[in-house]
């Protein structure tokens, strides 16, 4: 792990900071990413309550920005009330920190691996969020598992209408990659490619993505890199933001580059992404 090195400065494009796993210890949870060469944290929104949560925090947290969306485990509660709080809330424009309004709308997508929500309100949910993205000239922050050609489906529907798409946490072969890099798709690499036995596919596929598509994240407390020394891992399981440096580390080896190389590429895309 690249820990108090002040020449990093990596961008977690994916943080659920709001989770009650962080309700403790919050403050050093930011405190320990920002040593860890992590300065920028995007808090998930994955409920119209969890969104205004994250955007609230991010308010007074200058480390921080937030996206604003419906995951798709929540598209049963997708209505038209929920429709009209979204758009005030991607919408807001805070006078306190005007660098606070929401990054992007999402999380949003398709989800078929539970099926917490019906897949007909998933999609309804889904395309109604790629609309309002549309409207607002907002970038998209995308879910998608076992949902791959339904999701492409309304995705090619939107994105010449909206002005960036980030399909987060990708897992998938290299069939999804060469589809969502035709979309000009930016791709969210996580601490999935740290684990032999579930990731170790990503590991070719990460050499495809053009260096100005790739965006790291965390996904944290979840996907937890397990290659990490149990020293740092801690008895929890919780994965933290200040991870995402060793995730950094891993990939740049992979690719031939410097951490700090990668750390500059993964920051100017995030950038040019969210419109910063």
């Amino acid at each position: 792990m690249l820990a108090n090195n002040d020449s990093y400065s990596l961008i977690d494009i994916g943080v659920n900071l709001m989770s009650p796993a962080f309700d403790r210890d919050r403050e050093a949870v930011i405190a320990r990413a920002e040593a860890a060469g992590v300065k920028t944290l995007i808090i998930t929104g994955s409920s119209i309550a969890g969104s205004a949560e994250a955007l609230a925090f991010a308010q007074v947290h200058p480390q921080c920005r937030a996206t604003a969306g419906v995951h798709p485990h929540n598209a049963k509660d997708w209505d038209a009330s929920a429709t009209a709080r979204l758009e005030e809330l991607v919408s807001q424009k805070p006078a306190v920190m005007p660098a606070a309004v929401p990054a992007a709308v999402g999380e949003c997508g398709l989800d078929y691996n539970r099926n917490f929500s019906p897949p007909q309100d998933q999609r309804k949910c889904f395309e109604d969020q790629l609309a309002l993205a549309a409207r607002l000239g907002k970038p998209v922050f995308l879910h998608e598992r076992d949902a791959f050609e339904d999701f492409l489906s309304i995705l090619k529907q939107y994105r010449a209408h909206v002005p960036g798409a980030v399909v987060h946490c990708f897992t998938g072969g290299m069939a999804e990659l060469e589809a969502y890099l035709a979309l000009d798709c930016y791709i969210g690499i996580t601490g999935w490619i740290c684990d032999e036995r579930r990731g170790a596919h990503l590991i070719p596929l990460l050499r495809h993505i053009p260096a100005d598509r790739l965006l790291l994240e965390t996904d944290a407390p979840y996907l937890l890199p397990r290659n990490l020394p149990r020293s740092v891992r801690g008895k929890s399981g919780r994965n933290e933001p200040c991870f995402l440096s060793h995730i950094a580390a891993f990939a740049a080896g992979i690719l031939g580059k410097t951490p700090d190389q990668l750390a500059a590429e993964t920051s100017a895309n995030a950038g040019r992404l969210f419109d910063w």
